[in-house]
């Protein structure tokens, strides 16, 4: 009888630990599957600020749309060049990105908790490039076309440097065109 007990109570205390370690995993995939909405729905909230931006941005000021303005740049940085190439900077694509610039916004992406990434590759596509842009001017909270233009000319100070004045002239220019 009392081996009888023994096997038993074996077999309860096996058949619980089973079910208990069953149950963990259920529960280690749904944290799994969690975590995957979690990375959509920062996704998603990613392309809403994207596009919120775009939409916004100009409602103090219609004379320009944010796509003329990114027009109007691309012409000053590379003749809306996308093979365009800058040895002395290193400068690529029709926005001229540097190197450091695309460590910046994969800096600002890391701290926004966002699972996309740059590559230094991403600067020859237009789509791409544009892409960091908006995201460079929505961390800086770049509003105003001028403030825009000369901080991607001349860094996130961009307004306090006389130099981008002349850059900021031509974007101008092209823009009057």
């Amino acid at each position: 009888m009392r081996l009888f007990t023994a096997i038993f109570t074996f077999i309860v205390i096996t058949f619980l630990f089973g079910s208990i370690l069953s149950k963990i995993e259920t529960i280690e995939q749904l944290e799994n599957q969690l975590e995957q909405k979690q990375l959509q729905i920062d996704s998603l909230h990613h392309e809403i600020d994207t596009l919120t931006w775009e939409n916004q941005i100009w409602d103090f000021n219609v004379k320009f749309s944010v796509s003329h303005l990114l027009s109007s740049i691309m012409q000053v940085e590379s003749n809306n060049n996308d093979s365009a190439y800058h040895k002395g900077e290193d400068a690529v694509g029709c926005l001229q990105i540097r190197k450091c610039m695309v460590d910046d916004v994969n800096r600002i992406l890391k701290r926004q908790k966002s699972y996309i990434r740059f590559t230094y590759d991403d600067r020859w596509l237009r789509n791409k490039s544009t892409q960091m842009f908006g995201i460079y001017c929505r961390h800086y909270g770049l509003n105003t076309a001028e403030e825009i233009a000369r901080c991607w000319n001349g860094g996130p100070r961009g307004m306090n440097k006389p130099l981008t004045a002349t850059y900021w002239r031509k974007v101008q220019k092209d823009l009057a065109s």
